[in-house]
């Protein structure tokens, strides 16, 4: 019987009203961007980018050791080339007028009193691009 009323008394205990404590709930978001901490944000962007699948057309590379090598070459002489006009435009014995031809550009520059006018022409297209760069006077401005 001894068993009986231990069962029973937990069971009526089990039905007593008491005092409860209990506090407000509070949201905190994560992402930082609405509030979270804000050192949580590298974690989020390297999930996000493990996660995108999203490939970028142009940042893929051609893995073809002779295009890598023509596109090197190439960078390389445009380089040069680039180098040699500004030579002839603001050089130690800089010209008044020039023209360059490289493949299908053009390259003409006109000097002025205040600038010099470079102007591109593809000859494969007839796109035509100009830019004026100002010239600096003796006292920088």
């Amino acid at each position: 019987m001894r068993i009986v009323i231990r069962a029973a008394t937990l069971v009526a205990m089990a039905f007593v009203p008491t005092s409860a404590s209990a506090s407000d709930i509070v949201y905190t978001p994560i992402n930082p961007s609405f509030g979270g901490n804000p050192f949580n944000s590298a974690h989020l962007l390297g999930i996000a980018a493990a996660q995108n699948k999203y490939k970028d057309p142009s940042a893929i590379t051609n893995a073809n050791p002779a295009d890598q090598f023509l596109r090197t070459l190439q960078s390389r002489l445009l380089s040069s080339l680039a180098t040699q006009i500004t030579d002839l435009i603001f050089g130690d014995n800089a010209q008044e007028s020039g023209l360059i031809k490289f493949g299908d550009q053009e390259i003409s520059f006109v000097r002025g009193l205040d600038s010099v006018t470079l102007t591109i022409s593809n000859l494969a297209d007839g796109s035509v691009t100009e830019i004026v760069v100002p010239l600096l006077t003796g006292d920088g401005l």
